[in-house]
This record gives C-alpha cells, sequence and structure tokens, in this order.
C-alpha cells in the first residue's frame, strides 16, 4: 500500500511511540486522527502533525477503555476523512511490584487498557475496514510478549494476550477470505519514551529504561514499512531479535538472564521511589512528551558509528591481506 494520503488513526498519540508515530505519517502527508486521554498533550501533538507538510491532523481525546468513545473515535474519523487505511493501537500502561503487593486494582487496570483498549481498537477498526475491503490494523505489543519480565506482570500477561489477539485475528480474516485487511504486531524492545517515568511502581526502586535504548523513531519507522509492506510480526532492535531468538532455543537460559537483567538495570539499586499509581488512573498532566531523555538516539547513533568502524576495520583488515604477497 502507498502511504502517502492514507488516513491513519493512532492510539497513545500524546506521548512516546504513538506520538512520533503520528508525527511519522504526518511527514508522509497522511491524514492522522489522534486519539489519547489527555486533552492538551494531544492538542499539541496534532499541532506538531500540521507543521509536518501541512498535514491534517484531527485530536480526538478518548479513552480506549470505552468501548462507546473507541467507537465514536472511529466515527469522527471517517465523517472527517471519508475511511480509515491505518489503525494503530499503542495506548499502554504499566505497574511495576512484586505479584502479591500490586494492588488489583492496578493490575485490572494495566489489562483493560493494554488488552481491552487493544480490542476496542479492533473491533472499531476493522469494522470500517471491512466495508471498504482494505485497511491495515497495527497492534503495538513489546518483546516482553515473547520474554516476559519479574515484577510487571500485568504488563507481560497484556503483551503476550495482544500477540495472541494479532494472530487470530490474521487466521479469522484468512478462513473468511478477506485479502485486503492486514493485522500486523510490532514488538519493541526497550524505547526512549516517557513510559517509565509515569508507570506505577510498588518495588521501592526507581523504574528505569533498561538497555539498550532503542528511540521511538526507530518504531514508527517500522509502522510506516508495516503499511507499505505488512507483516505478521516486527521486531524491533537487534537485542529484542536476539532475546526472541534465544528464547525459542534455550527457554530456561532466556528467563534466567532476563530476571538478572530486570534486577540489575531496570529497577535501580541506588535511587529509591514511593509508591505510586503513576498514570494508571489520572492523566499525567502537561502537553507531553515523544522522548523519555534515556538517550535513545544518541546510544543507536553511538551503535552504529561502532558498528561502521567495526566494518570499516574489517574491510581495511582484508585489503592488507590481500595485498600481502604469498609464502
Amino acid at each position: 500500500m502507498r502511504v502517502r494520503d492514507r488516513v491513519v488513526v493512532v492510539t497513545g498519540a500524546s506521548s512516546g511511540i504513538g506520538r512520533v508515530t503520528a508525527e511519522a505519517f504526518a511527514r508522509k502527508g497522511c491524514a492522522v486522527v489522534l486519539a489519547a486521554r489527555r486533552a492538551e498533550a494531544l492538542q499539541a501533538a496534532a499541532r506538531d502533525c500540521e507543521r509536518r507538510r501541512g498535514a491534517r491532523a484531527l485530536a480526538v481525546p478518548t479513552d480506549v477503555t470505552d468501548a462507546g468513545a473507541v467507537e465514536d473515535l472511529a466515527r469522527r474519523a471517517v465523517e472527517r476523512f471519508g475511511r480509515i487505511d491505518v489503525w494503530v493501537n499503542a495506548a499502554a500502561v504499566t505497574v511495576f511490584g512484586s505479584f502479591e503487593e500490586v494492588p488489583l486494582e492496578d493490575f485490572r487496570k494495566v489489562l483493560d487498557v493494554n488488552v481491552m483498549g487493544y480490542v476496542h481498537g479492533a473491533r472499531a477498526a476493522l469494522r470500517v475496514m471491512r466495508e471498504q475491503d482494505h485497511g491495515t490494523l497495527v497492534n503495538v505489543s513489546s518483546v516482553v510478549g515473547v520474554v516476559s519480565q519479574p515484577y510487571s506482570h500485568a504488563y507481560g500477561m497484556s503483551q503476550h494476550a495482544v500477540r495472541a489477539l494479532g494472530a487470530g485475528l490474521r487466521q479469522e480474516l484468512a478462513l473468511e477470505g478477506v485479502k485486503g485487511v492486514h493485522v500486523c504486531t510490532v514488538l519493541p524492545a526497550t524505547i526512549d519514551t516517557p513510559f517509565f517515568e509515569h508507570a506505577a511502581n510498588y518495588t521501592g526502586r526507581k523504574a528505569v529504561a533498561m538497555p539498550p535504548v532503542y528511540s521511538p523513531e526507530r518504531v514508527a519507522h517500522a509502522i510506516v514499512d508495516l503499511v507499505r509492506v505488512p507483516r505478521r510480526e516486527v521486531v524491533v532492535g537487534p537485542t529484542g531479535r536476539s532475546m526472541v531468538l534465544e528464547s525459542r532455543m534455550a527457554p530456561g537460559m532466556t528467563e534466567r538472564m532476563m530476571a538478572r537483567q530486570v534486577d540489575r538495570t531496570h529497577l535501580s539499586r541506588k535511587e529509591p521511589a514511593p509508591a505510586t499509581q503513576g498514570n494508571l488512573h489520572v492523566p499525567t498532566p502537561g502537553t507531553g512528551a515523544a522522548h523519555g531523555g534515556w538517550g535513545g538516539r544518541r546510544h543507536t547513533a553511538v551503535r552504529r558509528l561502532g558498528t561502521a568502524a567495526a566494518l570499516a576495520g574489517a574491510a581495511a583488515g582484508a585489503r592488507r591481506l590481500m595485498r600481502t604477497p604469498a609464502p
């Protein structure tokens, strides 16, 4: 599918991956419909999109846990732009804490947003796309949907559920002979967004982005590519791809490795943190932000420079060997 001039709905568009994804489609000349709970942040994100090649943007404050609100989001998108070509489910929340200490109301909220929010989005999107006989639904999951983590049980469960949702929908569409509608799942590794800062936390330790950290632009690029060439699942980040592969070959070892990694680098051993419900029940005030200050862009650039230097060194070594006369 040609990306230019598409109509794209993005949930979770007030910050992080959702916000950057909306901007990426706006740069392609697409009309974007932005949805999230925070009206102020959503309007700011819409203005940013409109600065990209004069793209058309519509901000629709939406709580994805409300099925009626999500149906209204789809209705307003169609009324304004005539169709929905792409729907990106990217609204997500999380809570850190030991299994027995996380309040059940917080546990349920994570599942309600991350699972039922995607169900509501998928239903609203597919109803329109079936009628059009074309469209791409993109569900943003996580590598945690393949390799679970300690202290974030609700989030891990939700990401496994998102993968299962995508697989089930693809099978159903195939059995019904629907060829113009695609369902894709994106599984990012650790991404530089405000996600961790806004998380609910009952561990007593500050939640930080677990290295290596990648930029949200990398995820947005993968999502745009899925509209061009739809695929079942795409893992974003070389480390994420390695983890997924290792989990298939040595699941027990991968679980132990992930447990140690989370304990050492995902929850700070130096900075304490008070118990908080984060943004689970009340949205974080303000105009929102795309990045979390974890250095995703810088770390990505450093890794690329290191790779380039290594390749250049290998090439130089190969040239020297070729010039060395045979004994």
